[in-house]
């Protein structure tokens, strides 16, 4: 049954209410608790009963905090790493090129630091060495270091470890692991076959975090100090909200006390880059997965590879202000090489007809700093999971994104066991892999092949999903505050949405060529509204030619900061004339 009977859209989505149950629930904790109506259906949206709300509102990372020492071969890392910092140990950490790795990586060399230990810092670079440790880098390393941690990466990479003879190597990883694990001292990773599956949410920075958990009661069974690991927070948040983990059970905890400690502005590579563009409002989700995390993650993606990693270790402003400075522009440069790849590869995959569950492009000399973020935009654009490959010569690097209910990384496992990839690998909702030209379309027709055995039913039409109705004098920043409170929200907890329902436009303005911001209301108030990229769409257009007619809007509440005040905006996403 369609909210309001809206069946399509100004954006020709479907708009979907909650559930009869869901509406239940969200009666019964209104008035068991108390709280305002529209935080019940959020709270109802989220599975949260009367019993739990108190406590899903303030959740407190000590009730929620895993026992590190229950992932396999956690303990025997935390005892091997602190064996190194005790004895001067000369240690290599080999991370990943994006936010997760380099978050990882910070989040030990801070660590190595309190011992006074220098960790080397090694990033492979994407197109050159591809993703994961490859043999000539690990014998380099080798030759002048007795401990190499692998970081977000290595879970798969058995004849790369296995080339060492004289240095220990440790795994801290969270991607999809095979039957067999690389043969070397330590494999701590939630997702090995091997685990229980209950903490596989976690991104690869929260599994470090929680080997420094593990050594700090080690170092504590003795007496010993132990960095103050509560401040650490920071690198983890923004790891797994870059890494789109989940923000369910502790990774919720974690986002939320991580980004108190960033309102601190204590690490001074974070302050430099917030700084560089302009950021002068307090920390959220969006400004670490849209702002923050998009620009760390351009050295690794079209520049040097280290450059993330280096801007969240650096200790000296000055440096740190001109990394921050060189991302930025890295960041520009990646969009504009991701606009000239999107529409060719977007064109592609809407021609390949003969898919049902998957979108797939290919091109030469795509660059593979980007086919990852033009997969995203393809599945954005499809609802479908998707892959983007681009080639140099005879073989093809690309990128993968999933939708929710199909498992990619179990996909491309699979044709890598089948001889149709030469690598790949990841997690349930994004993927690396190779593939060799003369495979191509073979490979993506099994691919689509296992995706429908998954038995996953992907709804390609659009929709969106409402929370409640919402007036708005009920809008009010005590709302928001009390809304956010549920937070933060992202994967696996979806921000709300409201609806404003028969609502009349008493402003409307343009804002640059594509932004529009206006007011609306009715007989019990009014309220602001911005829509980003309006004018791309159907939606700017049909605005500003309303007529005087009523409308239905819908999006998300925000708190809108201008030179001082604070006031309550809507994020608006969507809108249909009223009958």
């Amino acid at each position: 049954m369609s909210y309001l009977g809206i069946e399509k859209s100004i954006l020709a989505k479907q708009w979907i209410g909650p559930s009869s149950e869901q509406e239940r629930n969200q009666e019964k904790l209104f008035q068991e608790t108390g709280l305002p109506m529209a935080l019940c259906a959020v709270l109802s949206r989220l599975n949260i009963d009367t019993n739990s709300a108190a406590k899903y509102l303030e959740p407190k990372l000590r009730e929620l905090m895993p026992e590190p020492s229950k992932l396999k071969d956690m303990t025997k890392a935390a005892q091997r790493i602190l064996h190194s910092a005790k004895n001067g140990e000369k240690v290599a950490i080999f991370a990943d090129y994006d936010v997760d790795g380099g978050c990882s990586a910070a989040l030990l060399i801070d660590w190595f630091r309190f011992f006074n230990i220098e960790c080397t810092l090694y990033v492979p670079d994407r197109v050159k060495e591809g993703f994961g440790p490859n043999i000539k880098a690990l014998q380099f390393l080798e030759s002048t270091h007795s401990l190499i941690i692998c970081v977000d990466c290595g879970t798969l990479s058995h004849q790369a470890i296995e080339s060492l003879n004289a240095s220990d190597l440790i795994v801290l990883d969270h991607h999809l692991a095979s039957e067999i694990l690389p043969k070397c001292y330590a494999v701590v990773n939630p997702n090995r076959q091997d685990e229980l599956g209950d903490l596989s949410h976690l991104c690869a920075a929260a599994v470090v975090f929680l080997c420094l958990v593990e050594m700090r009661r080690l170092l504590r069974l003795n007496a010993e100090e132990s960095p103050d690991l509560l401040n650490m927070l920071d690198l983890v948040a923004l790891a797994t909200v870059a890494d789109v983990a989940p923000l369910v059970g502790v990774n919720r905890a974690f986002v939320r006390q991580g980004l108190k400690i960033l309102a601190g502005r204590k690490r001074i590579g974070l302050a430099a880059l917030s700084d560089q563009i302009k950021i002068d409002q307090e920390l959220s989700t969006y400004h670490l997965g849209f702002l923050l995390g998009p620009r760390i993650n351009a050295g690794g993606r079209i520049g040097k590879p280290d450059l993330g990693a280096q801007l969240l270790i650096a200790q000296d402003l000055e440096a740190a202000k001109a990394i921050a400075e060189r991302l930025d522009q890295l960041n520009f440069e990646r969009r504009e090489l991701e606009n000239q790849i999107k529409e060719a590869a977007l064109e592609q995959a809407i021609n390949q007809k003969s898919f049902e569950s998957l979108a797939w492009a290919a091109g030469e000399a795509w660059h593979p700093g980007v086919v990852g973020i033009v997969a995203s935009r393809l599945k954005e654009a499809t609802n479908l999971p998707s892959i983007v490959i681009g080639f140099d010569g005879l073989i093809g690097k690309g990128s993968g994104r999933s939708v929710s209910g199909v498992d990619l990384g179990f996909a491309i496992q699979k044709l890598v066991s089948e001889g149709l990839l030469l690598t790949g690998g990841g997690h349930k909702m994004a993927v690396g892999l190779s593939v060799a030209k003369e495979n191509l379309e073979k490979a993506m027709y099994r691919l689509d092949e296992i995706i429908k055995q998954q038995g996953a039913a992907i709804d390609r039409s659009p929709k969106v999903n409402i929370d409640t109705l919402l007036l708005p004098s009920a809008a009010t920043l005590e709302l928001v505050e009390l809304l956010n409170s549920a937070g933060p929200y992202g994967p696996g907890a979806k921000a709300p949405t409201f609806v404003f329902a028969n609502m009349q436009i008493t402003y409307f303005k343009r804002i640059g060529t594509s932004h529009l911001r206006i007011k609306f209301g009715d007989n019990t108030g009014s309220l602001d509204a911005i829509c980003f990229n309006a004018f791309d769409t159907q939606i700017g257009p049909a605005l500003e030619n309303h007529s005087g007619r009523s409308l239905h809007l819908c999006g998300k509440l925000d708190i809108n900061q201008w030179r001082g005040q604070r006031s309550v905006q809507l994020r608006l996403e969507d809108a249909q004339f009223a009958v």
